[in-house]
């Protein structure tokens, strides 16, 4: 058994109060392979922001867990060498059952989320709790994150063909029974980089417009729950910019519409202190990487085609920590 703190990882109990109290919300960015990582820490050191790297389920088949994990020892190492011993989490994204969230806390990761969403309320208490008592009994503190509500959408494994929003009438018996340290709300976001169907939207300029958040479903919950930590999931604002990218270099996706930024920088000024980003990371790494092939098609370095990808993840997701989430200059909080 490995504890995060041999890796020099933290959990998020110091980082969510901080956020709450600062009004600001922690960039959770999903990694899979060295370049992400290399971005997320580049990012986050100039901007001297707190970060936690999100390992999906699929994540861990791609990579292997082993090698994640010793990623998320060098993240540390890297943050040091470029100049900021920054906070790190590292993090599994919907853990679907509790035999993953134990091996992953077994294994280094210093928080851990159960979604238990899709299960009926009582078996979704019940396997929260189970994780919530493994984690919280380990000598170092293991934070959980829950889920109630159901966000529509398809990222990965995990999939629902609409969403349900959070009931806030049922947070404060869910939280009490579970005893999880924060909460992942549906109020309107959605996985994946087609978040909403284009009869949900309005057209302008060419582009879909999404339907405004539920922020009075968000209100409710905050005056439930007040100080409790609350998560936003599927909250790629999914650039336009790089969607005409991809499609000039030969992609076709079409009908791709996220959450307005100015929507998730409202919210990581109330309650919301963790905003998870995915498909925001792959549209601009696949954008960069399109745009070199053709323009360069004697290419055939992978380094020449993934270096470019991790700058330019590296230049949104330091815009993102400074104008969306907040949380630059908030390392050391």
């Amino acid at each position: 058994m490995v504890s995060y703190k041999e890796l020099g990882l933290v959990n998020s109990k110091h980082m969510f109060e901080m956020a709450m109290k600062g009004h600001y919300a922690i960039p959770a960015y999903n990694f899979n392979n060295m370049e992400q990582m290399q971005a997320i820490i580049q990012a986050c050191v100039e901007t001297k922001s707190p970060v936690i790297l999100q390992v999906s389920k699929g994540a861990r088949q791609y990579a292997d867990k082993f090698i994640l994990r010793n990623m998320a020892r060098g993240a540390v190492e890297y943050a040091h060498e470029l100049g900021a011993d920054i906070p790190i989490v590292l993090h599994l994204d919907h853990g679907p059952n509790f035999e993953v969230a134990k091996d992953c806390i077994d294994n280094g990761f210093s928080s851990v989320m159960i979604d238990g969403s899709a299960l009926p309320y009582d078996e979704n208490v019940k396997l929260t709790k189970q994780v919530v008592d493994y984690a919280h009994s380990q000598k170092d503190y293991v934070t959980v994150e829950a889920e109630l509500g159901v966000l529509g959408g398809v990222e990965d494994d995990v999939a629902a063909e609409e969403s349900k929003y959070t009931k806030p009438e049922e947070v404060i018996d869910f939280t009490s029974k579970t005893g999880c340290d924060s909460l992942a709300i549906s109020i309107g976001t959605s996985h994946g980089r087609c978040k909403f169907t284009p009869e949900q939207c309005t057209l302008k300029d060419g582009v879909l417009i999404p339907p405004p958040l539920a922020f009075d479903v968000l209100a409710a919950i905050e005056k439930k729950l007040p100080g409790f930590p609350i998560v936003l999931h599927g909250s790629s604002s999914v650039p336009i910019k790089y969607v005409r990218e991809i499609e000039k270099y030969g992609g076709k996706i079409p009908n791709s519409v996220g959450i307005p930024e100015e929507q998730l920088r409202k919210a990581a000024e109330s309650a919301v202190c963790k905003i998870n980003v995915d498909s925001d990371g792959r549209l601009a790494m696949t954008a960069a990487i399109r745009r070199i092939l053709v323009e360069h098609p004697e290419e055939f370095d992978p380094r020449k085609l993934l270096g470019p990808a991790r700058d330019e993840l590296k230049a949104m997701y330091m815009d993102k920590n400074k104008n969306v989430f907040g949380s630059a200059g908030h390392a050391f909080d």
